[in-house]
C-alpha cells in the first residue's frame, strides 16, 4: 500500500477519533472516550507502518497494537451493555 493511502486512513481514523471525542464531551459516555482512544490508536498504527515500511518483517508487533485498539472496542461495547445485561438477570 502507498504511503498516500496509509496516511489517508490514518487522517480517516484521526477523524473519526476527534468525533468521538466531541461526543464525549457532549455526553460524558465512557463509551465514547473507549471508542475516541482506539481510533487514534489505529491512526497512530498507520503512521507507524508508514515510518516502519509496510514490508518490514519486524513490524508484527504492530499487529499488536491494532489489536488492542479493537480490543478496547470490545471492551467499550461490554462496558455500556453490562448494566443493561445484568438488569435483565
Amino acid at each position: 500500500m502507498s504511503s498516500f493511502l496509509l496516511g489517508a486512513l490514518a487522517m480517516g481514523f484521526l477523524v473519526i477519533a476527534m468525533f468521538f471525542a466531541r461526543f464525549f464531551a457532549r455526553t460524558r459516555d465512557r463509551f465514547f472516550s473507549f471508542m475516541a482512544v482506539a481510533f487514534l490508536i489505529m491512526s497512530m498504527n498507520q503512521v507507524a507502518l508508514m515510518v516502519f515500511g509496510e514490508d518490514s518483517e519486524y513490524r508484527s508487533w504492530l499487529y499488536l497494537v491494532r489489536l488492542a485498539a479493537f480490543v478496547l472496542i470490545l471492551v467499550g461495547i461490554y462496558d455500556g451493555m453490562a448494566p443493561v445485561l445484568l438488569s435483565m438477570l
